[in-house]
């Protein structure tokens, strides 16, 4: 099976304590939710390896050489292309994201870092989606917010400007903006995304990877509160 014609974009911080995953302190301390977002980042990177598109790009923000895990993160990517955020507010870097990922070739799928539980089938089965229909993709998130967004050119992109992030209404505002903008919005399927602990516990139960042996590790070694 031939690679989808697509770009598949990663939106990530480094996993530094106090500056990644800070929701979820307590019960874990700033060192832990930041090995957790490490570990996050890592299940994410892999299966957007092991996914069927052409180009794989990495937006990075933060320090790695501070990071937990930082040897292995630094590994991991230089196996793809990465790129500076850059702009001012969440919004504005996720739409420079676009832009600039599009360079390597266009349609872009832009997913986070927020759900280690999703693998290659769903991000393959959402990049050919991509490719075949004109439409714009939403991911839909559990908390009302979005986990992946894919877009056949980058200029709409530009709507999230101005849309309010990290809100129960961003998925819905997001998808009405596009719309605005003439595009029909398909959605994925949905997905929780980690925010809180309880999130955190969620996700681990129904995924493998590095991820969820982290959450259960600090569980079973008495590390966070039950």
């Amino acid at each position: 099976m031939s690679p989808c014609a697509t770009t598949l974009l990663v939106i990530a911080k480094a996993p530094i304590a106090g500056f990644a995953k800070t929701r979820l302190t307590p019960p874990l301390t700033p060192r832990e939710a930041a090995r957790v977002a490490a570990a996050a980042l890592l299940d994410t990177l892999d299966s957007v390896l092991r996914s069927e598109v052409t180009h794989r790009v990495v937006a990075f923000t933060g320090d790695l050489s501070a990071a937990e895990c930082s040897h292995e993160l630094a590994r991991e990517l230089a196996k793809f292309e990465v790129i500076p955020q850059r702009g001012a507010g969440f919004g504005a870097r996720l739409a420079n994201a676009h832009a600039d990922a599009a360079r390597f070739g266009a349609p872009v799928l832009q997913i986070g870092m927020d759900t280690p539980q999703i693998g290659p089938d769903v991000l393959t089965s959402a990049a050919n989606q991509l490719v075949d229909d004109e439409a714009a993709l939403l991911g839909p998130a559990e908390d009302g917010g979005w986990w992946a967004l894919g877009l056949p050119t980058p200029q709409p992109a530009r709507v999230l400007v101005d849309v309010p992030m990290s809100t129960d209404r961003t998925g819905e505002l997001t998808g009405n903006a596009l719309q605005h903008c003439g595009y029909r919005v398909r959605l994925l399927p949905k997905f929780s995304d980690v925010d809180t602990f309880a999130d955190a516990t969620r996700v681990a139960a129904q995924s493998t990877g590095r991820f969820a042996a982290t959450i259960h590790e600090l569980s079973d070694r008495g590390l966070v509160l039950r």
